[in-house]
C-alpha cells in the first residue's frame, strides 16, 4: 500500500520525506538558526554551533547552498574570507525552526511528565 498525502504523488512525498530528513538531522536547523541574525565566517559559525566538526559543517553548508538556503560570499582579502548568509528561503526555514523550538520549550515539562508516566507504567507491566 502506497501512503501519500491527498493530492500528492508518491514521488512528491519521497522528496518531502528526503527534505524533512535533512532538515531534521543533527546539524541543519542549528546552522540555519545560528545564521538567522547575521552572516558569519566559517570559523565563527563552527564556534557558534557547539560540537560540529569542520567536515560536517562543510558538508552541511554545501547542502544548504545547493538547496538555495544560503549564500557563500568570498571577500577578496589575503587570506580570502568566506562568509555564509541566509537567503530569503533560508530565513523562512530559520523562522519555522525557531517556532518549532518555541513549541518544544512551551511543552517540554508536559512531555517529560508523559514520558515519566509511560516509563513507570511500562516498567510495572514488564515490557
Amino acid at each position: 500500500m502506497e501512503l501519500t498525502a491527498p493530492g500528492h504523488s508518491p514521488r512528491e512525498c519521497l522528496k518531502v520525506n528526503e527534505l524533512l530528513g535533512r532538515i531534521g538531522d543533527r546539524w541543519t536547523l542549528r546552522v540555519v538558526v545560528t545564521l538567522h541574525a547575521q552572516p558569519l565566517r566559517f570559523n565563527q559559525l563552527r564556534r557558534a554551533v557547539d560540537g560540529i566538526s569542520q567536515q560536517m559543517l562543510t558538508r552541511t553548508l554545501k547542502t544548504l547552498e545547493r538547496d538555495g538556503m544560503l549564500t557563500r560570499t568570498v571577500h577578496p582579502s589575503v587570506p580570502p574570507q568566506v562568509e555564509y548568509g541566509l537567503t530569503p528561503l533560508g530565513h523562512s526555514l530559520a523562522d519555522r525552526g525557531m517556532q518549532l523550538g518555541g513549541w518544544i520549550s512551551d511543552h517540554l515539562a508536559e512531555i517529560d511528565d508523559h514520558r515519566a508516566r509511560y516509563d513507570m507504567a511500562d516498567a510495572t507491566q514488564g515490557h
